[in-house]
């Protein structure tokens, strides 16, 4: 597989793209690191039978973290006094803890992934929607980095109440710490500590705020990021945070530069990644994953590897999905 230098060489494909290494069709992405054979063997880590949620409720922000990702409304009604029956309205499929699918975020310059241009994003299109991830299923090894308890540990913290941000090489240190060997196909699961803030730390006010004012300490935008994320052969990046990078994004963000003279780029999206790991490269978002009780096992047993299952709605044409996600140990 080519590195992520190579990818930004590229001159058949836009730079720093995966488009066509997993054919011209592919709308799978990253999670074509999972063979049967990662899954096989990461069947082998079920040791103990333990199985962790990893899904906040559906109704667990209130007020929303986007302004407009508000709770479902759930209904349940009656026929007879024998039967109950519900449905819910306003169901905003990545209002919780969620799979962003790769029609989420599209290149202002180079499209969807895997040049897939004939997208309409309309519910009738099923082209990249996650019913293709639902329908190949999200089984492998996962591997939890707790850079929270990594940096507690050296007497610092992240500031999830101003933001902040962390890069590669204190990823690195925690895998060191935790005697962690990465994979490829594995599914990378990062405890920022940031869920825990918020509902236990935040004040009322403070979560009122954030859906005017997103901030969410997580990865540094860079490409040394892109890189070691690509490099490393991840299916599936889950973070315990809003949105796998930084939020908001750094100001010395490479990225803004190269948005420059593209006509309707949202100011908030430019100095961004996820056009460039959901779009370009073709990786499978987690975010607001609920780590906290796993990650507590996981220092009480030095075991930080684990199968871990994620189950996207099948919903053709959907751009998202609750993550339906457990780990199993």
């Amino acid at each position: 597989m080519m590195k992520y230098a190579d990818l930004l060489a590229r001159t058949d494909a836009p730079p720093g793209s995966s488009w066509g290494l997993f054919g011209a069709d592919d709308e799978l992405g990253s999670l074509n690191f999972l063979t049967p054979a990662r899954v096989r063997d990461a069947a082998g880590l079920v040791k103990r039978g333990t199985v962790f949620n990893l899904d906040c409720a559906l109704d667990a922000f209130q007020p929303p973290i986007a302004r407009h990702r508000n709770p479902p409304k759930h209904t349940i009604f009656s026929n007879s006094p024998f039967h109950n029956d519900d449905y819910l309205d306003s169901f905003y499929l990545q209002a919780t803890s969620q799979i962003d699918g790769l029609r989420h975020f599209r290149h202002p310059r180079y499209g969807f992934y895997n040049d897939a241009l004939r997208v309409t994003a309309t519910p009738e299109d099923p082209h990249l929607g996650i019913a293709r991830m639902a329908e190949h299923g999200i089984v492998g090894r996962g591997v939890l980095l707790d850079v929270e308890r990594y940096l507690v540990g050296l007497g610092r913290r992240l500031d999830h109440r101003n933001g902040g941000h962390f890069d590669v090489a204190v990823l690195d240190a925690v895998a060191a710490s935790q005697g962690i060997s990465f994979q490829p196909g594995d599914l990378l699961l990062v405890r920022t500590g940031w869920l825990n803030y918020y509902f236990n730390e935040a004040s009322d006010a403070d979560r009122a705020a954030l859906p005017s004012n997103l901030i969410s300490p997580g990865l540094v935008q860079s490409h040394d990021s892109l890189a070691w994320l690509w490099d490393h052969q991840f299916s599936v990046l889950a973070f315990d945070n809003a949105g796998v990078e930084c939020v908001p994004a750094i100001a010395a963000s490479p990225f803004i530069d190269e948005m420059q003279g593209i006509e309707g780029v949202n100011a908030h999206h430019a100095p961004m990644m996820h056009p460039y790991l959901i779009a370009l490269l073709g990786f499978v978002l987690g975010e607001l994953w609920n780590l906290e009780a796993l990650a507590d096992d996981c220092a009480a047993d030095g075991v930080y590897e684990f199968l871990v299952s994620s189950k996207p709605l099948n919903l053709r044409g959907g751009v998202g999905s609750p993550a339906n996600a457990m780990a199993i140990k």
